[in-house]
């Protein structure tokens, strides 16, 4: 139907089917809102779930290997120097490596952030500038 067409079909109905049919309207607008909104927070949580999880992975893989791999590197190391030179070397590398894991899994988890909808706030903010635009040619 035109917009001159709709608009007169409008103006024909009387002001109780108009406020039942923009009830209705607000009611399936909202809904259709809240589902998005519902889809939009489920992705940037997933997301958010993909960082955490690297972060416990970092740890556990890290608890695993530690003891045992400061345990050959040091004995390796202190036949060429001082043990508490080699235990400090050591030391700075895992810390050098916890860092790198730490940083990128902060990646992950700011890009799930924020938790905002923002895509279903957009839709909404356009929602609302077509009810002032209908409201707007329904009183002319």
């Amino acid at each position: 139907m035109s917009a001159v067409g709709e608009s007169e079909g409008l103006r024909s109905q009387s002001t109780g089917e108009l406020v039942k049919q923009l009830s209705e309207q607000t009611t399936t607008l909202v809904r259709k809102e809240i589902e998005l909104a519902k889809a939009e927070l489920t992705a940037k949580g997933k997301t958010a779930r993909e960082g955490a999880g690297m972060f416990g992975g970092a740890a556990v893989a890290g608890l695993l290997a530690l003891g045992t791999l400061t345990a050959l590197i040091l004995s390796l190391l202190d036949k060429a120097m001082d043990f508490s030179l080699a235990a400090l070397l050591v030391t700075l590398v895992y810390g050098a490596i916890a860092g790198f894991l730490a940083l990128n899994g902060r990646e992950r988890i700011k890009r799930g952030m924020p938790p905002a909808p923002e895509q279903t706030v957009e839709t909404m903010k356009e929602d609302v500038q077509w009810a002032k635009t209908q409201a707007r040619s329904a009183r002319r």
